[in-house]
């Protein structure tokens, strides 16, 4: 399935010139797609860190065989599902170590004057993190990206029904748990 939009254009641009030039083209595929990519980790690591860890794992096995990614149908899709792929095996490396993953801070860059929309961010952003990890990719790749759910399904690897479904269980969630906040919120 091919992606449409002029975002994944540019990504396949960049993976082109990637393939052509080399290692040396990686830059402007970094600056394209980190912050979308980290944004993406952290639904599934729920770490900023481990989001960040995953996305650069990933880019570094881009620049070790860019012509991968070049030759896929979907460069941007392909891309989330490598993203997707590393941030599962950081999960599973941790897990198996037994560490315990500390949640943190998602909005890093909120400017001080916009104190407001900053709880506003923090209180979609926690309630994105209580939500099952399968339902909080689902609303990532929708909302964020834009992406149908036949896209959506197709990084991840589930029926158009199931990413669906995902979508509307994580809407009812978010709304009921942004209701409660703004109503704590009506009375402090």
């Amino acid at each position: 399935m091919a992606f449409s939009d002029d975002f994944s254009q540019r990504v396949r641009d960049c993976t082109d010139r990637l393939a052509a030039a080399g290692v040396d083209a990686l830059g402007a595929l970094y600056d394209l797609t980190a912050q979308r990519l980290v944004r993406f980790s952290v639904t599934i690591t729920r770490n900023q860190h481990d989001a960040e860890d995953a996305v650069q794992a990933t880019l570094v096995r881009v620049a070790n065989r860019p012509a991968l990614l070049a030759g896929a149908d979907s460069p941007w899709a392909y891309l989330l599902q490598m993203v997707r792929n590393e941030s599962l095996v950081i999960l599973r490396r941790k897990r198996r170590s037994g560490a315990i993953a500390t949640l943190t801070d998602l909005i890093t860059r909120c400017r001080v004057d916009e104190l407001e929309q900053e709880e506003t961010h923090r209180a979609v952003w926690r309630a994105l993190r209580a939500l099952p990890q399968e339902q909080a990719e689902v609303v990532v790749l929708k909302i964020w990206e834009s992406l149908t759910f036949a896209q959506i399904s197709e990084i991840l690897e589930a029926s158009p029904n199931t990413v669906a479904s995902r979508y509307q269980y994580a809407m009812s969630k978010l709304a009921s748990k942004l209701t409660k906040v703004g109503q704590e919120g009506r009375h402090a």
